[in-house]
C-alpha cells in the first residue's frame, strides 16, 4: 500500500506517515512499559527531578573531557536544546580545576541565512549561546583553546575534518517535535523521494550540511526561541550529519518534556527498542547505532490521554 501523506505538511515526510497501529501502540505506552523497552546498544534511564537530570546531563561533559590527553584528544558534541546543562558545566569546571587544554567540542547545528551561516552575534545563533552560557565562563586557565571548538560553517569542510584525529566520547541531543536530533529533519516529498522516503541506508550516507527546515521544526523554534514569532526564524541550518553522529561513542538523548511531547518521546523510544528504523521518523535511525542512551524526566512524560483545553 502506498504511504499516507503527511497530515501535518503534504509536501514532506514525517511521523504521521507512519502505520497507525505503530502510532497507537506508541500513545499507549506508560512510564513503567517504556522503560521495560531498554535492550542491549539501547539504555533508558529516568530522573525524578529536573536537577538531577541536568546535573547528569552535564557531568556528561566532565566524563569525556577528563579522559582526553595530548596523545589521545577527546570531545562531545553537544546541542542548544536543551541549554540548561551549559551553565552547569562551566562551574563543575571551574570548581573541580579541570584543564580542558586538549579537549574538543563540536556545536551541532547553525542557522543558514543569505547564502551563509548566521553569524556569533545574531541573536538565535547557537555559537553565541555555547560560548555565553559555558565557554566564556570558564576559567582562562582551564578552557580549551579556540582551535577546539568547532562550529558548523555553510563550507562544512573545515567542521567535517575536525572529527577526525579526535575520538568523540559522547554526542548529546535533545529531540525535536518532527523527531529529530540536531536538525536531521525528515526529507522533503519530492523527486525520488515523492512515494517513499528515503531508506535508512541512503540516509546515513548524509554528512555536515545545509539542510531545509520541516514547518514543524521553524514553528517549535518560534515557540522555545522567539515567542511564537516564526518570522524570526530561517528556514534552513546547517547540522550534524549521520556520519559523524555514526563516529561518536555513545549518543544520549535528553527528553526534559520541553521540547518534544509525550507522544514524540513514546514513538521514538518504541521504534529504537524494536529497531524500526523509518526516515520519516529520523531519531529512529538510532535503532541502527551501536550504544545510544534515552534520558527522560520523569516529570515531563505526561501522558497521551486525551485533555481539552
Amino acid at each position: 500500500m502506498p504511504r499516507k501523506i503527511s497530515s501535518i505538511a503534504p509536501d514532506w515526510w514525517d511521523y504521521t506517515t507512519l502505520d497507525t497501529a505503530l502510532i497507537k501502540e506508541a500513545a499507549q505506552l506508560t512510564p513503567e512499559k517504556m522503560l521495560q523497552l531498554s535492550r542491549p546498544g539501547f539504555k533508558i534511564v529516568m530522573y525524578d527531578t529536573l536537577q538531577d537530570f541536568y546535573v547528569a546531563e552535564a557531568l556528561e561533559y566532565i566524563t569525556a573531557w577528563k579522559q582526553s590527553t595530548d596523545d589521545s584528544p577527546v570531545g562531545i558534541c553537544g546541542p542548544i536544546g536543551p541549554t540548561e546543562q551549559l551553565p552547569l558545566v562551566a562551574r563543575m569546571v571551574n570548581e573541580l580545576g579541570i584543564s580542558l587544554k586538549s579537549a574538543h567540542f563540536w556545536g551541532m547545528d547553525e542557522w543558514f541565512m543569505d547564502g551563509k551561516e548566521v553569524s556569533p552575534d545574531h541573536p538565535l545563533s547557537f555559537e553565541k549561546a555555547d560560548r555565553e552560557l559555558c565557554f566564556n565562563r570558564i576559567k582562562k586557565e582551564l578552557v580549551m583553546p579556540d582551535e577546539n571548538l568547532h562550529f558548523p560553517k555553510a563550507d562544512t569542510a573545515a567542521y567535517r575534518k575536525s572529527w577526525d584525529g579526535v575520538r568523540c566520547a559522547v554526542m548529546q541531543g535533545g529531540q525535536g517535535d518532527i523527531k529529530h536530533w540536531a536538525f536531521n529533519d525528515p526529507l522533503k516529498r519530492e523527486g525520488t523521494f515523492k512515494d517513499e522516503p528515503p531508506s535508512p541506508a541512503e540516509y546515513r550516507k548524509l554528512a555536515t550540511r545545509v539542510v531545509d527546515l520541516h514547518p514543524m521544526t521553524i514553528a517549535q523554534n518560534a515557540r522555545t526561541s522567539g515567542g511564537g514569532n516564526i518570522t524570526m526564524v530561517p528556514t534552513k541550518a546547517i547540522t550534524v550529519g549521520p556520519v559523524e553522529t555514526w563516529q561518536a561513542e555513545k549518543v544520549s538523548i535528553w527528553h526534559a518534556g520541553m521540547h518534544d511531547n509525550p507522544f514524540g518521546q513514546r514513538l521514538t523510544t518504541l521504534m529504537i527498542s524494536k529497531k524500526i528504523a523509518d526516515t520519516a521518523v529520523p531519531m529512529s535511525l538510532l535503532a541502527n547505532h551501536p550504544n545510544v542512551q534515552f534520558n527522560f524526566y520523569r516529570g515531563g512524560l505526561g501522558t497521551c490521554d486525551i485533555e481539552m483545553h
